[in-house]
């Protein structure tokens, strides 16, 4: 709205305080962030779990090394929402199984801290084998899951 109101040959009042509040906002943001170290802590945090989110797009986005080659913007598009299906359906499972993990481990007594909980982005991918050919033993696998519906998680001696 303030980009068209600015762009206007006729420049009037209302466009004016728009940009002065938006530079008052800005200010204020940019004050906040140098003043308080927790706040810019939390907003470091955020940018990291893009980050992590974006590598694991370009992980997942192996073959033709990393780019999108079809002609035809359908095409494109095509590739672009399989990228995100993917993309979801990993963070998905990962978020599902960290939840079944902090569960287990407060279930034998740990105490995990919300905040460390905050650091936590389920957007990696060290869990995925990107090469090759993976066979499946439907029943196998099926038959390794337990009561809940889920594998079994893998339990570490120690685990911090």
């Amino acid at each position: 709205m303030v980009g068209k109101l600015s762009a206007s040959s006729r420049q009037n009042a209302l466009a004016a305080a728009l940009r002065e509040y938006g530079a008052l906002r800005r200010t204020i943001y940019a004050a906040r962030y140098l003043s308080d170290p927790e706040y810019r802590r939390k907003i470091s945090r955020q940018l990291n779990k893009g980050e992590s989110l974006h590598a694991l797009k370009r992980d997942l986005l192996y073959a033709h090394e990393g780019t999108i080659r079809a002609r035809h913007l359908e095409q494109q598009t095509e590739q672009a929402w399989c990228l995100s299906l993917v993309t979801n359906a990993v963070v998905s499972w990962t978020t599902e199984y960290y939840g079944l993990a902090v569960e287990s481990i407060r279930r034998s007594g740990r105490r995990i801290d919300g905040d460390a909980l905050a650091h936590i982005s389920p957007a990696h991918s060290e869990n995925i084998n990107f090469f090759g050919s993976i066979d499946v033993d439907i029943e196998g696998e099926l038959a390794q899951l337990g009561p809940t519906g889920y594998r079994p998680l893998r339990v570490r001696d120690t685990l911090f």
